[in-house]
């Protein structure tokens, strides 16, 4: 049974703090306008502040479409849910800011010392409503871990005081797919672009997911062998028996 509260319930922080990932759901006024939904999972990037507000960084991508919408009208959702353990989903719905790279509320929120390599923002949510459903139609997932292009990215594009990351902002974050202005003090600034993190080691990159798919692969070789084993034992015994019968009569 889905409930609604006017706030975040205290075991539903404790709940979306230990999650891995969460969804970003914003939309521009313009009824012909696109719809957008991205997906978010580098860990320690979410940040509960109390039971009305949270806020997230925003990391470099291919376009700004929440950057964009939440200038013009500040609609958003985020939503988690559960993979494993009982089935949760939890949606929480909000006015949205946008601080930018370069200003002093992103400066304050996130210092060089703590911010994610690629960094371009940050994303502040008033909450006004909450939801909670079942989530019984989400199936299982197993956690395997966390992937380290994106951050590798930020880590290269950092590079020459930050020259390279400023210039695909540029590029490719300047406005949304309907036009609408996105990022613009992160490229005005003249602040340089410098995270703490200079590289990521141990996470899973690209080519990883064929690799644990060929581990599947070689995971399931001795149980088919075993069955194969199993199946030509029954045959056998099935003969034997049929033999033995026969030399009784």
């Amino acid at each position: 049974m889905g409930k609604t509260y006017d706030h975040i319930p205290e075991d539903m922080i404790e709940w979306g703090a230990s999650q891995k990932a969460f969804w970003v759901a914003t939309a521009p006024l313009d009824g012909e306008g696109h719809v957008n939904v991205s997906p978010k999972g580098v860990e320690g990037t979410f940040h509960f502040v109390d039971k009305n507000r949270v806020w997230y960084e925003d990391l470099t991508g291919s376009g700004a479409e929440t950057v964009s919408h939440l200038r013009e009208n500040g609609r958003i959702t985020i939503l988690f849910q559960a993979f494993d353990g009982g089935p949760r989903i939890l949606r929480l719905f909000g006015k949205g800011h946008v601080h930018e790279f370069g200003t002093p509320e992103y400066e304050q929120l996130l210092p060089p010392g703590k911010r994610q390599p690629g960094s371009r923002a940050v994303i502040v949510v008033d909450v006004h409503r909450v939801g909670t459903s079942c989530g019984w139609g989400v199936p299982f997932y197993q956690y395997v871990g966390p992937r380290d292009t994106l951050v590798n990215f930020g880590v290269k594009m950092e590079k020459d005081d930050g020259e390279p990351l400023k210039k695909y902002w540029n590029k490719t974050n300047v406005r949304s797919v309907d036009g609408l202005p996105s990022l613009q003090t992160a490229i005005a600034t003249e602040a340089v672009p410098n995270a703490a993190i200079k590289e990521v080691k141990g996470g899973l990159p690209i080519h990883r997911t064929k690799t644990l798919s060929a581990q599947k692969g070689v995971a399931t070789i001795p149980l088919l062998l075993a069955f194969a084993a199993g199946l030509l034992v029954a045959i056998v015994s099935v003969r034997f028996s049929a033999v033995a019968r026969e030399m009784v009569v």
